[in-house]
Parts: C-alpha cells; sequence; structure tokens
C-alpha cells in the first residue's frame, strides 16, 4: 500500500541526454586526443595526481565542463561550479567560503570551476588571485573566447591553458554510437539521417546528443522505430516555425548561402540566410559558418571579412535577437561582395598535407633560439641575418626550410583585391633572391 508521501511525492525528473551520457573516466571522453592521448599533456597532469589551475579553450561542446568534473573525482576534491553570466563577486564569496569550510571539516581540497570565464570583468577575475595562490583551490575556467584577450593577464600566469577541439565527423560518428548504444533504445536510423544529424552537430557534442534527444521522445510519441533522414529534417523542425518550406534539407540551405556568397550574390545570400533565421536556425551557427566563408573564400583578398565576421557574431552573443541579427546579415552582405580568393585555404590544406607525410626535420641552426650562452656557444642562431638590417628589410637568398628539405610552394595568391598587390611583393621578393644567388 503506498504511504501519503509516495501519493504526493514529485518523481525526480529525468536528466538530459547529454548528462545521463557525460563521461565519468577520462578514458570515456570522445576526442580530444591532442589533450588525453598516451603521453599528451592533459592526461600526464591527470596521472601526476597533483592538480593544477587550468584554463579550458575551445568551442561548445568539446568537454570543458566534463573535464573539470572528472578531476574533481580523480583528485578526490570538493567541485564548485559558477557560471560567469550568472555570477557576481558575492557567488565568488560564498564559493571561497565553502572550500575554506570543506578544507577545515574534511580536509579535502576545492576545484572551483568557472564556466565563460571570461564574462567576468577584471575585479571579478582579481577576486580568484589571492586563494589560487595560497592554494585553497584550484582554478579552472572554461571560455570560448581567446583567454589571451579575454582573461587578466594576472591569473593567466597561474594557469595553463589547453585548447580544445571541435569534434571531427568521425568522433561525432562514435559518440552517435555511444548514444544508440546505451540511450536510444531500439531506434535505428538510416546512414542519411546519422550524416544529417552530424552535420546539423557542427562538433559540438552537446548538441548532437541534444538532437538525439529530440528524435528520440518524438519517436516515442509516434511509436516508430526506423528514422530516415526526412523524418529527421520533419522532426527538428516541428519546434520551429516551418524549418525547411520547400522542404530541402537543412545543410542545402547552408550550401545556398555559402555558394550565394562565393559567388558574389549578396541578394541570394541575405534570401537565404533570412531562410535559416525564419526557420529557427541558431544564428550563432550560422554566425560560425559565415566565419568559415571569410577564411575558406575571401582570405587574404580582403582580411577585413574576417574579423567583421567575428565582429558580428560578438555582437549577437551580446545583443540577441534581432539586433544581433542585423549585425549577421551584414557580415553575409559584406562576404557576398569582397573579393574572392581561396588561395589561403589551399596553401593550408596543401601544407598540412605535406607535413603529415613528410618526415620530421630538425629546424637549421642559423633560425634556433639562441637563449643562453651554451647555445650561442654551439652555433644555435649562428649566421641568421636580421631582416630589418638587411636592405628593403628582407634577407635575400635566405633559405627558412629545414635543411635538404625539397622545393615547395604552397600560397599562390590570386589577382583579386589585396592579393594582387601581395602577388605583385612576391615575386618582386622572388626576384631579390634570384639575384642574391647569382651573386654567390
Amino acid at each position: 500500500m503506498s504511504s501519503v508521501t509516495d501519493l504526493f511525492s514529485t518523481p525526480e525528473a529525468q536528466a538530459p541526454l547529454a548528462e545521463q551520457l557525460r563521461p565519468r573516466h577520462l578514458n570515456d571522453i570522445i576526442g580530444q586526443s591532442h589533450l588525453l592521448g598516451l603521453g599528451k599533456p592533459l592526461r600526464l597532469a591527470f596521472e601526476s595526481g597533483k592538480p593544477h589551475s587550468m584554463i579550458l579553450w575551445g568551442p561548445p561542446g568539446t568537454g570543458k565542463t566534463t573535464l573539470a568534473r572528472i578531476m574533481s573525482t580523480d583528485f578526490n576534491s570538493e567541485f564548485i561550479a559558477l557560471s560567469a553570466v550568472l555570477s557576481g563577486i558575492k557567488d565568488i564569496r560564498n564559493a571561497i567560503e565553502q572550500a575554506q569550510l570543506v578544507l577545515q571539516q574534511t580536509g579535502r581540497h576545492t576545484i572551483l570551476f568557472v564556466d565563460e570565464v571570461h564574462r567576468f570583468n577584471k575585479s571579478q577575475q582579481d577576486a580568484f588571485l589571492p586563494y589560487v595562490e595560497q592554494g585553497l583551490i584550484t582554478f579552472v575556467g572554461a571560455t570560448t573566447e581567446n583567454p589571451s584577450f579575454e582573461v587578466n593577464n594576472a591569473l593567466l600566469s597561474r594557469a595553463q591553458v589547453y585548447v580544445l577541439s571541435a569534434l571531427s565527423e568521425q568522433e561525432l560518428t562514435q559518440l552517435f554510437e555511444r548514444a544508440q548504444k546505451m540511450a536510444l533504445g531500439n531506434l535505428q536510423f538510416s546512414q542519411e539521417a546519422q550524416h544529417t544529424l552530424i552535420e546539423f552537430a557542427d562538433g559540438d557534442a552537446r548538441r548532437l546528443l541534444n538532437l538525439l534527444e529530440q528524435i528520440r521522445n518524438a519517436a516515442e510519441t509516434e511509436t516508430i522505430t526506423s528514422i530516415s533522414k526526412a523524418y529527421v529534417l520533419n522532426a527538428l523542425s516541428r519546434n520551429a516555425r516551418n524549418f525547411d518550406k520547400s522542404g530541402d534539407a537543412f545543410y542545402d540551405q547552408i550550401s545556398a548561402l555559402h555558394k550565394s556568397i562565393r559567388g558574389s550574390s549578396p541578394d541570394a545570400a541575405l534570401y537565404w540566410l533570412c531562410r535559416m533565421l525564419d526557420g529557427g536556425t541558431d544564428a550563432l551557427y550560422i554566425g560560425r559558418r559565415l566565419v568559415r566563408m571569410a577564411i575558406e573564400d575571401i582570405g587574404l583578398a580582403d582580411p577585413r571579412a574576417l574579423r567583421l565576421t567575428l565582429d558580428a557574431c560578438e555582437t549577437y552573443e551580446r545583443l540577441g535577437s534581432p539586433e544581433g541579427e542585423l549585425a549577421l546579415a551584414q557580415a553575409a552582405l559584406y562576404l557576398a561582395c569582397a573579393p574572392k580568393s581561396n588561395a589561403a585555404y589551399l596553401a593550408y590544406n596543401q601544407a598540412r598535407s605535406f607535413v603529415a607525410k613528410d618526415q620530421s626535420r630538425r629546424v637549421p641552426i642559423h633560425l634556433r633560439n639562441a637563449s643562453t650562452r651554451l647555445m650561442k656557444d654551439i652555433g644555435y642562431g649562428n649566421a641568421y641575418r636580421y631582416a630589418h638590417d638587411c636592405p628593403e628589410a628582407y634577407a635575400a637568398g635566405e633559405n627558412y626550410f629545414p635543411e635538404n628539405m625539397p622545393e615547395v610552394s604552397f600560397y599562390h595568391p590570386t589577382a583579386y583585391g589585396l592579393e594582387q598587390k601581395i602577388q605583385e611583393k612576391l615575386a618582386y621578393l622572388r626576384n631579390l633572391d634570384k639575384q642574391a644567388k647569382h651573386k654567390i
């Protein structure tokens, strides 16, 4: 027979899928192999058994909060979390008092996690300093912004910065498979449906899990188990007004926006931008894609494009809708009207491919940093020519590649926008190199 307490108690709300699948151990984390692989810096920090203050810098959904929580478990520490968006000096004082009380009563150390630490002003960031120095707390800050500009130097000097990366398609696929095995029951996804969800997640693990949760809830309501691409698009559109009025896939619209900008059609770019906003697309997702377009399709033909697009994203973050959307529209128009070049994009891909396949070559001795007398005595930096002391501030004929490396040429500027000037400048410098070699 049920008690009165049972009858009137409220069942505990089920945690969101992203929380249910949050990794509890370091080995469960998907992605960030450059930090968490064997012998990599963050894994070594965990294995040392000695926590240290750190700044975790990376895009949303890359595991910053998860890493902080695992730290508290692995180091048997108290975990206190603050959000810089919602907290003030009073909350910081309360957290410090709690850390002191825990230390006095249990002897346990405290890890103080501050999400979006870049939102704190200088005085709020300074409030942590004495307690970090005393060793009362291990400070862990999470930020999506460059800490060099957003975190005080005093706090930055006391914390190691670790840069987290957006998850790759392969890593998101691994997360998808884990979610399907552990939390999605008998739902079966077609390859196209899976690809659509991963594409929509855009490197954000939390976003992927939230999307899967929406699909799961919709499928349970309709008692279906087979999930197609069309079902995904339809289910995700129900909470947004006509997400895709013509029925084409989400990524078709972002593709249309990208190609309109690449094709220098400001009106079409504005149309597709408004279509996506009208359908409920996350405005900052559009902003991130605009940033990529500024890099991939404009590059050095107009370097201002990247800064203007980043400013538009920041404006949206600060002002929200509708003012922030106007900033994104302005960025899209600018990108569409700007001169186009994918030379930097191609150069990066070619250089990265070359380095991945090439052997590990030593830095030439004349380019090495001679920071001590010993280094100078053994020849580090010897015969290096300081460009500013050379005619036209250019050390003609100098080689900056490793010795015996085959000749390579990655960057080929176009004849458009600023790159036309860059092309002329590089051609002139290459001519000086030829003249210098003839004199040798």
